[in-house]
């Protein structure tokens, strides 16, 4: 019923995901959310989200910021991590998604998603065919409008959990 808001892996955090094993997998592309994903909503880059970006450049990853946010937030970011991005994506519409794997060079099959948000960020991807990574959302603190989406998401993720532990 829910199935297609389930995300591929649901972890604590962006920082926390296993990017050697997803490159060994095939994987050649990571696309990001940024705010609640990888910093609270409206803050900078700090050390860790730069870190991560210079890991996966290292790795041999292409990555790019999809964001639904205006170009002066998305832009700074993108500085501050050395990455591509695109501003008011347009999420959970597929046209971001694919415009990011175009700029990067990569398909469907070896592009991964990291987002905070059911809604938007997991199922864009999943509309998309690329695998999707759910985190924890970094800050408790939101914007109203994704406040009122957190709701419903509890219920889809009460499924969701109910589903993977029948998995194992």
């Amino acid at each position: 019923m829910f199935s297609s808001f389930y995300p591929d892996e649901y972890l604590d955090s962006a920082y926390e995901i296993d990017f050697e094993a997803y490159y060994r997998q095939g994987m050649r592309g990571v696309i990001f959310d940024i705010d609640n994903t990888l910093v609270p909503h409206g803050a900078p880059a700090d050390e860790r989200a730069a870190g991560l970006f210079e890991n996966l450049r290292r790795l041999g990853y292409q990555t790019m910021l999809l964001s639904n946010n205006k170009e002066p937030r998305v832009k700074s970011f993108a500085g501050q991590v050395g990455t591509g991005y695109l501003y008011k994506a347009g999420k959970p519409g597929r046209r971001g998604y694919f415009e990011a794997m175009e700029r990067m060079g990569t398909k469907r099959e070896s592009t991964l998603f990291v987002g905070d948000q059911l809604f938007t960020d997991v199922w864009g991807a999943r509309r998309s065919g690329i695998r999707a990574v759910l985190v924890k959302p970094v800050h408790p603190k939101e914007e109203i409008q994704i406040v009122l989406k957190r709701f419903p998401e509890k219920i889809i993720l009460y499924f969701y959990r109910r589903r993977e532990r029948r998995r194992f």
